[in-house]
């Protein structure tokens, strides 16, 4: 039969524990479980730079390798664009030459086709025998009129044409003003030379003639 005393704090009857351990055991054993647990950190500590040492080894091995396979790729670009490096210098010779044309035909006139159109005005029986022309150029502005009546001009036109009737400049002049470019016109001088009348014009010419056969639009 057990019993306590609440007052003292003694436990009658249980069974005697003494401690014969001598002071310096206990501590020499705490010492061990200690140094056992720092030697444990020191075990995952290690453990745990291996691995970081591990995955950065294995990142500097991916970021290498990336790296060589972006050089290869470059030097292999490079050796394929050696290929057409002749296609490139004839591509870029063209594209000067068509920016040349579109400089210097920028006041180009189909001239040819421009002087077919003033003889189908002319009346019947009056042909044009020559010709003379003056143009702006791509590098000079044209000189305008200092009338401020008279329009703008890139070019003037100033034939001569052979007539069997005293020519009737009036209808003439009528004539000229349906085609394209038309500024304004000046009948000149008349002469009879064995029976044919020679009667000159001067025509001025705006932009809307040019032809526009090497703009983007016209090639």
């Amino acid at each position: 039969m057990r019993t306590s005393s609440k007052d003292s704090g003694i436990t009658i009857g249980g069974a005697p524990r003494v401690d014969l351990l001598p002071p310096e055991v206990r501590a020499g054993r705490r010492a061990d479980a200690t140094t056992r647990r720092t030697w444990l950190g020191v075990v995952v500590l290690v453990a745990a730079t291996v691995v970081a040492s591990g995955a950065a080894t294995l990142h500097a091995v991916g970021a290498e390798g990336d790296l060589a396979t972006a050089q290869s790729d470059t030097s292999s670009l490079l050796a394929q664009q050696t290929q057409f490096s002749e296609l490139r210098a004839t591509q870029a010779q063209v594209e000067l030459v068509e920016a040349g044309q579109k400089v210097g035909g920028s006041t180009d006139i189909d001239w040819s086709a421009y002087l077919a159109d003033v003889q189908s005005t002319l009346p019947v029986g009056v042909t044009i025998e020559s010709v003379s022309l003056d143009q702006a150029s791509p590098l000079t502005a044209y000189e305008q009129p200092s009338t401020p009546l008279l329009g703008a001009r890139v070019a003037t036109l100033t034939f001569t044409a052979s007539s069997p009737s005293l020519p009737s400049f009036p209808v003439w002049l009528d004539g000229l003003a349906t085609l394209p470019g038309f500024a304004d016109a000046l009948p000149g001088s008349v002469t009879l030379v064995d029976g044919v009348y020679d009667a000159s014009v001067t025509m001025h010419i705006n932009a809307e003639a040019f032809s526009g056969r090497y703009d983007e639009k016209g090639q």
